[in-house]
């Protein structure tokens, strides 16, 4: 058994921190390798999710069990299906008390791996002790920030209706790689997908003022579901973190393609690009607008798309 142990100071009162690590559904936006969280089933104190995350340059995925104490500030992690190379993963988040507005967190990892391999157990280290100290890092970032947490979180969403199937939708906005053809506010897309419905691509994208954004994104694929969910993992300077859902709800009439947005914006960053009399409501502003139109605009696109080839049927 391996044992990694990780501990930050952080200014913000323990509750604070606690609620962070508490709520999973939120880690996409605090935990940097955190790509998407799928909650299965929670009743207060017991959680059950699939999560997928980067590790060493890879997205792997497992299903965790989580017990939670509010009282103590303590979580008990184990995951059920331990990604590869690992045999058995688990471990604790503590926070404890130091003052009013200061608390440290803690973070006890636990894993094996067949035969104690060494170059599997370096590999598992290297990606245990990179994730663990971002994660720390952004959660302190994050928690010290408590005071305008709810004004730099946004979550937003935009919706078209499309007379058609939904499985021609759904190919429009599964095939990004074509998409620098079809809208004009993609400039380049590289697209890699050596595992089916897990996609690492690169976009550069413009802005109503002209400019250009390189992003980089995983996303997940759900075809039966018609869902595609990402995170960016570069994010343009105004934002901290960056995640989205593309979904498809069919009726008897076609279908409803949603966009959804949700993005923690980085507060020291509003001045350096708004200007230095911006605030965080000028942020918003401009993060839900610019956002908007472009998947408003591939919305769109992907509507033209499936309905000019029904048409064509």
């Amino acid at each position: 058994m391996h044992h990694r142990t990780y501990t930050v100071d952080v200014t913000a009162p323990a509750g604070v921190v606690y609620g962070l690590i508490a709520d999973t559904t939120q880690w996409p936006l605090i935990v940097p390798p955190s790509v998407h969280v799928e909650r299965l089933d929670f009743d207060g104190t017991e959680d059950r999710f699939q999560m997928w995350v980067t590790a060493n340059g890879q997205v792997k995925s497992w299903f965790s069990r989580r017990a939670m104490d509010p009282v103590a500030r303590r979580v008990d992690f184990r995951q059920e299906t331990p990604a590869a190379p690992a045999l058995a993963m688990g471990g604790r988040w503590s926070v404890d008390e130091l003052g009013a507005t200061r608390s440290r967190l803690t973070l006890d990892h636990d894993f094996t791996v067949a035969e104690d391999r060494p170059d599997d157990a370096a590999w598992l280290a290297r990606a245990t002790d990179t994730n663990s100290r971002a994660e720390l890092d952004r959660i302190k970032e994050t928690a010290e920030n408590w005071a305008s947490l709810d004004e730099l979180l946004l979550t937003f969403e935009d919706r078209v209706t499309v007379k058609a199937p939904p499985e021609l939708v759904y190919s429009f906005l599964y095939g990004v790689d074509d998409w620098p053809a079809h809208l004009p506010h993609v400039s380049r897309v590289n697209l890699t997908e050596d595992v089916p419905g897990i996609q690492l691509l690169s976009m550069d994208t413009l802005t109503g003022d002209g400019s250009r954004h390189t992003t980089e994104s995983v996303r997940i694929c759900f075809p039966h579901a018609y869902r595609i969910v990402y995170k960016q993992t570069a994010t343009p300077r105004l934002l901290a973190a960056h995640t989205g859902e593309w979904s498809l709800f069919p009726d008897e009439t076609g279908v409803t393609a949603v966009s959804r947005h949700s993005v923690l914006l980085r507060e020291e960053a509003i001045a350096e690009v708004l200007g230095p009399d911006a605030d965080i409501a000028q942020a918003r502003a401009y993060v839900r607008e610019a956002l908007g139109r472009n998947s408003a605009a591939t919305l769109g696109r992907a509507a033209q798309h499936a309905e000019s080839a029904v048409r064509t049927l």
